[in-house]
């Protein structure tokens, strides 16, 4: 076993002064030192942090590492002596085969490729639809509430079926579940109430099924409880990651000047800045796997029951697989990233999400060639990092 290798009692999450797009730099140092550390949790436990992009990705793809919540510690919290219950029904997430492909493989054709470019049409009018608004509104925004968040909430709600009248409770009940502001009480106030609304919901399209992917489920084998757990999983995945690449992404672009005015010459680039924006960017930056055996990694032995971390956003910045990693290209040629995650939990819904910020961050920088942060960068509000997802509470922009 090697002594040498770093050990972390906590995992950094501070991002340095005038660089709110890098990983924290304790993590871009203990990968450049090994891809490997050692880790301890919070009740003392022993573990390991991954931040090399070929280990996390073998990680990503090795089913003797397990996704079950209850098999797991976690970075900032001591569940020592706490019975962490199993994965509710239908959040497949966090779950392992067989489980995880009963709810997985009835979406897999809901969100090909084909499908989500016949949705295009209507994310490019829903977009219009908020440019319309901001410019209204203008000639300042934030554009976290006016442009990121309502895009993806209007076009995940709608593939599933949600009324329109209710979008708005249910952005604010997800967006309490995910931010890593709200007290344990108001989480879990949202977390019922939206319990609540997908059961009448569920009930509602097995009565009177509609042209959504919800309705289509009620014609499979899963319970209302399952059907449930995958609508919620759906819509939280749905709304927080792209409503954050989104503000990020476009934060990420008005920083960098050269890049952004490549973009608007040729919108044929759209494709791969989106890739790279994933890549730099990495808003679902931290997972976690548990050993059900004896792994050998990196030349460490990890032990049968051990939680392993693994920091995406690192892996991503990993100088042997990106060349100048720090450096947003939009020209890059060097794919691959783990933006969407890797193996059999890799995101489900990748190609929708790929089809909205297409979509619209080539419709927000043309229709405001002018737009440019309404403050100093240094003042734009990030939300806590304690978040599984790095994201923006505000930013407020002008043109």
């Amino acid at each position: 076993m090697d002594e040498s290798l770093q050990t972390f009692t906590t995992l950094p999450t501070e991002r340095q002064p005038g660089c709110p797009f890098d990983p924290p730099k304790e993590l871009i140092e203990a990968r450049e030192q090994s891809p490997i550390s050692r880790y301890t949790f919070p009740g003392g436990q022993k573990g390991w942090l991954v931040t090399g992009y070929d280990l996390l990705r073998s990680v990503l793809a090795d089913p003797r590492f397990s996704s079950r919540k209850e098999l797991m510690f976690f970075p900032f919290y001591d569940v020592t002596g706490v019975e962490i219950p199993p994965a509710a029904p239908g959040e497949f997430l966090m779950m392992d085969e067989p489980r995880h492909g009963r709810y997985r493989k009835p979406l897999v054709g809901k969100f090909t490729v084909r499908r989500m470019r016949l949705l295009t049409e209507r994310v490019e009018q829903i977009t219009a639809d908020h440019l319309d608004a901001m410019e209204k509104a203008g000639p300042s925004v934030d554009l976290v509430t006016a442009f990121a968040k309502p895009i993806p909430a209007v076009v995940i709600c709608e593939l599933l079926g949600v009324p329109y009248e209710d979008r708005d409770s249910f952005q604010e009940h997800i967006d309490k579940l995910m931010n890593g502001e709200a007290s344990d009480e108001d989480q879990f106030a949202a977390y019922t109430a939206v319990q609540q609304y997908l059961a009448v919901l569920v009930a509602a399209k097995r009565a009177n099924p509609t042209d959504d992917v919800l309705s289509d489920l009620t014609d499979t084998d899963l319970t209302d409880e399952e059907l449930k757990g995958v609508s919620l999983l759906l819509l939280a995945a749905g709304l927080d990651t792209t409503a954050n690449m989104l503000s990020l992404g476009t934060f990420a672009l008005l920083s960098n000047p050269a890049q952004l005015a490549a973009l608007r010459a040729d919108p044929t680039l759209i494709d791969r800045a989106v890739e790279e924006l994933m890549r730099y960017l990495t808003v679902a930056k931290t997972f976690q796997r548990v050993a059900l055996e004896d792994v050998e990694l990196g030349g460490q032995t990890i032990e049968a029951g051990t939680t392993v971390i693994m920091s995406l956003n690192t892996a991503n910045r990993d100088p042997e697989r990106f060349a100048d990693p720090h450096v947003l290209d939009l020209r890059r040629q060097d794919g691959g990233h783990l933006g969407f995650g890797h193996g059999v939990h890799q995101c489900l819904g990748q190609q929708l999400a790929r089809v909205e910020m297409r979509v619209a961050f080539n419709a927000l920088i043309r229709r405001f060639p002018t737009l440019r942060l309404a403050v100093p960068a240094e003042e734009v509000v990030l939300r806590p990092e304690i978040a599984d997802i790095y994201g923006m509470k505000s930013l407020p922009v002008t043109w």
